[in-house]
């Protein structure tokens, strides 16, 4: 099927107000034929079914996406701290189901006004060990997650906020059981846990640590959230947690730079959404400093090979995926950054005739080298990225009856954030998300370097897709740090090119290419498509890192056809359960 003349100008029309600007105005764009629907069938994806049963529970009572995607959070934080939190940040993708109008909501943290460019580099001028950066007090950034959904609320809440938090605040109350997920990764030596808060929180009677299976209780996070629904946002951005936020990451090791001047002035960013057209889709993704960008130039230079006609037991269509990958993530980790204080080629990087460039340099084997970034039209050039980016996030989504969509990655960055803990929640360790080193050798800086008040790239794109009329048509996102692109286009390229259910394209086995690492879930993989690769040059190592965490729904004839990535302990709820 073609791509309809209606997505492509509004591909066109849309990718070049992003690229142009860059900046937060105009705040939402409305496709050419909006969507109005007066009912749609409701649902809930998330992580963790506890975090999915409290939004579903929200819109039985007549809340909106955003309603119950604030209860979502407010239990995640709770049940699956490993991942998000409100001590963390998010992007939210938001499609209003009576105008058609999509909004990017911008809740990444920010470094604090005193950040230095060189404060991730020891006494020696070289960076920090990141077993040293990521559970110090320079780590964490002003927390954005709770601002953001506060402005969303504001916009689009149908229920009060103070009644929003209710079941997370019991379950904090009464306690939870540790669910396998936790468990495991409790049962690895990450340096967060080693921490004196996490060690506390997570320390049983016998002086060992908690395990699958126990009750995990959490009466400091139950009287935030009960303060939180009273007193809104302020809970958090001032008073006594705001106060406590500045002492735990002012103290050492490593003691960081915010005050409460930093979380006093934090404001969530309103941004036009980035779209390009992929099949008979138009996709929609967050700019930067979000990776958008790189996710719609990968689904692109696909789109230039034949890997739809192939399928998954194809060497050759994980052959090009795998190449295409590369070259994507040589461009995003090259030119993306905050746009606020980086140029960032946005158009020029997904300009048909540079795409097709690109595509060009795939051969018939594997490169022997990583490939080097390519130089879109409007190209600063500047140092070779060294930015290091963990993974622990979430994402999750959510449609309420009248067609309002949610779609949102949010993150305490890596496992269990910096270990640091407040009033029951992890602080992210966000910065860490910066380039440690800010200069090369030449004295070019990197895009992604630090500096006040600049939001760290994220390589979360919490996606939403549209159909030819400007409809709802899916949604997607994932965890995973860098590796997001790879797991959200791998998706998708099942569910749209492979006709896979979206249960089925989630499954598919993980490859993430990027530079001089190539690796996967070898276990996952058949040995025909091994052996394949091999013969074309790629030695397949196993992943490292965390899970993929994909949730995504493609509306499919009318139906919902909504995946949770089997991986992890995801839910997908459909209706308000009544």
């Amino acid at each position: 099927m073609k791509i309809s003349r209606l997505i492509v100008a509004a591909a066109a029309l849309l990718t070049a107000s992003c690229a142009q600007t860059g900046q937060s105005e105009p705040a939402s764009v409305s496709t050419p034929a909006a969507s109005a629907t007066s009912q749609e069938e409701p649902f809930v994806i998330a992580a963790n079914p506890l975090a999915a049963r409290a939004g579903q529970d929200v819109l039985k009572r007549g809340g909106s996406a955003i309603d119950a995607a604030i209860a979502v959070q407010a239990m995640l934080s709770l049940v699956e701290p490993q991942s998000s939190g409100l001590g963390g940040g998010a992007f939210l993708t938001y499609l209003d189901g009576a105008t058609g109008k999509l909004t990017i909501y911008d809740g990444r943290e920010t470094a604090p006004a005193q950040a230095s460019p060189t404060m991730f580099l020891g006494p020696d001028g070289k960076p920090l060990g990141y077993r040293d950066a990521v559970t110090s007090g320079r780590a964490t950034g002003v927390p954005g997650a709770v601002a953001m959904l506060a402005m969303v609320h504001r916009e689009h809440g149908a229920l009060d906020w103070n009644s929003l938090f209710a079941a997370a605040e019991r379950t904090a109350e009464e306690g939870f059981v540790i669910s396998p997920r936790l468990g495991r990764f409790l049962g690895i030596s990450f340096p967060q846990l080693d921490t004196p808060d996490a060690a506390a929180y997570f320390g049983g009677a016998d002086g060992k640590r908690k395990t699958t299976g126990d009750r995990l209780q959490n009466p400091e996070y139950a009287d935030f959230l009960r303060r939180l629904a009273k007193n809104g946002p302020e809970a958090l951005y001032s008073g006594s947690t705001a106060a406590k936020i500045v002492d735990k990451t002012r103290s050492a090791p490593l003691g960081g730079r915010m005050t409460i001047a930093d979380l006093a002035a934090y404001k969530p960013v309103k941004r036009v959404a980035l779209c390009n057209p992929y099949r008979v889709y138009l996709v929609c993704v967050p700019p930067p400093p979000s990776s958008g960008v790189g996710l719609l130039q990968l689904l692109s230079m696909l789109e230039n090979t034949d890997i739809a006609t192939r399928g998954p037991d194809d060497p050759q269509a994980w052959f090009l995926f795998a190449e295409a990958s590369r070259l994507m993530y040589a461009d995003r980790d090259q030119y993306v950054g905050d746009p606020a204080f980086a140029s960032v080629p946005v158009k020029g990087m997904l300009e048909p005739a540079y795409v097709a460039s690109r595509v060009a340099l795939i051969g018939e084997t594997a490169a022997a080298s990583p490939p080097k970034a390519g130089v879109p039209r409007g190209a600063v050039q500047a140092a070779a990225d060294q930015t290091l980016e963990p993974a622990g996030t979430s994402h999750f989504i959510v449609r309420d009856a009248q067609g309002n969509v949610v779609s949102i990655t949010t993150t305490v960055e890596s496992i269990f954030g910096s270990g640091r803990m407040v009033d029951g929640f992890f602080l992210n360790n966000q910065l860490t998300d910066f380039s440690f080193s800010p200069v090369d050798a030449e004295g070019r800086p990197a895009a992604n370097a630090v500096a006040p008040g600049k939001r760290p790239r994220s390589s979360m794109t919490p996606t939403i897709l549209l159909d030819g009329d400007g409809k709802f048509a899916g949604a997607i996102g994932s965890a995973g740090g860098n590796s997001i692109l790879a797991y959200v286009a791998k998706s998708l390229v099942g569910a749209i090119d492979w006709d896979l259910s979206m249960q089925e394209a989630l499954a598919l086995p993980n490859l993430v290419a990027r530079g001089a690492n190539i690796g996967g879930e070898l276990d996952k993989f058949d040995p025909v498509v091994l052996q394949g690769l091999a013969a074309r040059g790629i030695d397949l190592k196993p992943g490292q890192g965390e899970d993929s965490g994909v949730h995504a729904v493609l509306i499919r004839n009318g139906e919902v056809d909504g995946g949770f990535d089997p991986r992890r302990e995801g839910v997908v709820l459909v209706g308000t359960g009544e």
